[in-house]
């Protein structure tokens, strides 16, 4: 029994806030953020439901699937429209399904959360299973705070998941998680997102390099073998040390923060479908999609394009 990964789909707010832009109102530069974080525009608007449900919208036209033929919606999302209901309860209705919807915060571990989510409910018998991160960052940031505003952005990015007895696209996972560093990473309720920008560096590079390891052993595959590194799109610096110390060149990763900045779970989907934009994905190609985020949580997941 596998699961193949059988359409892709985005979506990014119209409004582009470049580093100039925000150098008007923040004691910054293009030079200052370009350098310390890969990051030169990012996009800034809507909200997670109408973003998951344009990119939940696009993923199933890409796999030529109707809405009637998903049987489960995970929406993974830092910044739900609401407490309660789910937003995942209000894009399915957007998107005209009837299957059960629920939300899944693991911050910018959420899309491989939903992704080995997803694989279990396939495992258990479920069929088809609509998968994605959405973020409205831009409304829980502090336009004020220098080292958050030019690093966080908004945007959603969708897969769909199907079960096939014969093939498998993921081929190991690892996650985890340490409620000890918590602190390192927040935003309370009526609060703006707050950082310990040195130590979720320091330890992002350690998590990632630690479950992208575990994740290539488990699934007998090796970094010479990848053709692409899919990371989670946080800080070009993060890549380029977890890269280097997982002895993968730069330019086998995929890298779209500098258009996109730091879109927390959409990230991720939202590199892969650069990389399918740009050919960069082949059939029997082998990829590590690797992520952290606030908790701290990672994840880590190998896999080998079927399509």
């Amino acid at each position: 029994m596998g699961a193949r990964f059988i359409g892709w789909g985005t979506a990014v707010p119209d409004r582009v806030v470049t580093n100039d832009e925000l150098s008007q109102t923040l004691d910054t530069s293009d030079q200052w953020i370009t350098e310390r974080t890969g990051i030169k525009e990012r996009r800034i608007g809507g909200s997670a439901r109408t973003l998951g449900a344009e990119a939940g919208r696009r993923a199933l036209a890409d796999a030529g699937v109707e809405p009637g033929d998903v049987d489960f919606l995970i929406l993974a999302t830092t910044t739900p429209d609401r407490i309660t209901p789910a937003t995942a309860t209000l894009v399915a209705h957007d998107l005209g399904l009837s299957c059960p919807a629920m939300d899944l915060n693991a911050a910018c571990s959420g899309f491989m959360y939903a992704v080995r989510t997803a694989y279990g409910l396939i495992e258990t018998g479920t069929r088809r299973v609509l998968v994605m991160g959405a973020e409205n960052l831009s409304r829980w940031t502090d336009w004020n705070d220098r080292n958050i505003a030019v690093l966080l952005a908004d945007g959603a990015g969708a897969a769909v998941l199907e079960h096939d007895p014969t093939e498998n696209d993921l081929l190991s996972f690892c996650l985890g998680a340490e409620g000890a560093d918590a602190d390192l990473l927040t935003c309370e309720h009526g609060g703006y997102i707050e950082m310990d920008g040195k130590e979720v560096f320091r330890r992002a590079v350690r998590v990632v390099v630690d479950s992208a390891e575990k994740a290539l052993t488990a699934a007998g595959v090796t970094a010479d073998q990848l053709s692409l590194v899919v990371p989670h799109q946080a800080n070009i610096r993060i890549i380029q040390a977890a890269c280097q110390r997982l002895n993968v060149e730069m330019d086998r990763a995929v890298v779209v923060l500098d258009r996109y900045g730091n879109t927390s779970s959409a990230s991720i989907p939202l590199a892969v479908a650069d990389a399918r934009a740009h050919d960069r994905i082949h059939k029997g190609d082998y990829a590590l999609l690797t992520g952290f985020g606030a908790g701290m949580t990672w994840a880590s997941a190998v896999v080998r394009w079927s399509r």
